[in-house]
């Protein structure tokens, strides 16, 4: 029997992923003042051992204006690295062999000091202890958000200074994967769209200036992190809205951002303007991953509304893009990657603790429905 691609092992730049499967970063809001918590102890100690060969630890500020809310990770203090390297040991020790642990890098930009999603979601209220938010641009995120200062030279290196601050801390901690965030409207891709840079400077203007952030900041995390991590990047096919990014874009920034080193890129999109009508459905990104695997030639990762085994399987088989991230579906079912397994013919190494519940020696679903 021919193994499914989706449980072929992926080489992205220097590491090699046991199998195609991939946690996407989820935000969790559950940490005090950027440091994890007992709650990101269990959650992923469980995804280690979901069957994804590769796990992301969700978006980490790299600076405290850079986080989204006030629960949000971050990877600015010596107290932020302590704890996240209690969380990832543990992490790693139940993980399946050869699992990978990445980190996605983030600022929030002007999307910062906003309200926990369970809070209401948007701009902190005066009594919320808000701060001062930062963007390319002095335009706020939509009504009633906090209008950003717009950064300068010095605000830039600042930023990009945060940014290899928390990737050689990342280095300490051991990953092998490190991906810069330059979508869902957060500070990179805030530079990147033409409806968020309106900047008449070296930083703004044309398509080639809206890019210079994002060069400038692989350039100096690249040269900050040793050859033996990945480093990859996760960027915008659209912004769902006119006027915004294109998938012309995105593949010219892609190219532009493989030839300095990006190992890999995750291709979403959205998230800049409420205004965008997104037209979600299964696999509703996947064309976007598409295009810029056949016009780029990078290691490619599809996200969004993929679900099923079946559904992943199709899209590695024609050649839509080479790794599959899910975030949902490991939230709704920690053990994804052992009912992937399962219902593509793998033999999955899993914990012997758990071997019982094995398809072969528990009937599981099936009993409910016998």
């Amino acid at each position: 029997m021919t193994m499914p691609h989706l449980f072929t092992p992926l080489a992205i730049g220097p590491v090699t992923a046991p199998n195609r499967i991939a946690v996407a970063p989820m935000c969790q809001y559950t940490a005090d003042d950027g440091s994890m918590t007992d709650w990101h102890l269990q959650h992923l100690m469980s995804l280690g051992m979901s069957g994804a060969g590769l796990v992301m630890v969700e978006a980490t500020g790299v600076e405290r204006r850079g986080r989204i809310t006030h629960g949000c990770v971050g990877l600015y203090s010596d107290a932020n690295e302590r704890a996240m390297a209690r969380v990832l040991a543990a992490a790693r020790a139940v993980a399946l062999p050869g699992t990978l642990f990445g980190i996605q890098l983030g600022h929030a930009g002007r999307k910062a000091s906003s309200q926990r999603p369970w809070e209401g979601g948007g701009a902190l209220l005066a009594e919320q202890d808000p701060w001062q938010t930062v963007s390319a641009f002095a335009k706020a995120f939509g009504p009633n958000w906090h209008t950003p200062e717009a950064l300068d030279e010095s605000g830039i290196e600042r930023s990009v200074a945060a940014f290899v601050q928390a990737a050689k801390r990342s280095v300490r901690l051991g990953y092998e994967v490190i991906e810069l965030h330059m979508t869902h409207g957060y500070l990179v891709h805030q530079f990147l769209s033409p409806l968020t840079n309106t900047r008449t400077d070296q930083w703004g203007g044309s398509a080639e200036k809206r890019m210079a952030f994002a060069l400038h900041l692989m350039d100096a995390v690249k040269a900050a992190i040793p050859s033996h991590v990945a480093l990859g990047i996760r960027i915008a096919g659209s912004d769902w809205i006119e006027g915004g990014v294109t998938i012309a874009d995105a593949v010219a920034l892609t190219q532009a951002l493989k030839a300095k080193g990006a190992a890999y890129a995750c291709v979403s999109s959205g998230g800049l303007d409420p205004a965008a009508r997104i037209k979600v459905g299964p696999g509703y990104q996947v064309d976007f991953a598409a295009a810029i695997k056949q016009q780029t030639g990078i290691v490619t990762r599809a996200v969004g509304m993929i679900v099923s085994p079946e559904q992943a399987e199709q899209i590695l088989a024609t050649g839509q893009a080479d790794q599959i991230a899910m975030a949902r579906a490991f939230l709704d079912n920690p053990r994804w990657g052992w009912h992937a397994a399962d219902a593509l013919g793998v033999d999955l190494h899993r914990p012997p603790q758990y071997d019982r519940a094995r398809k072969a020696l528990w009937p599981g679903e099936a009993l409910k429905h016998g």
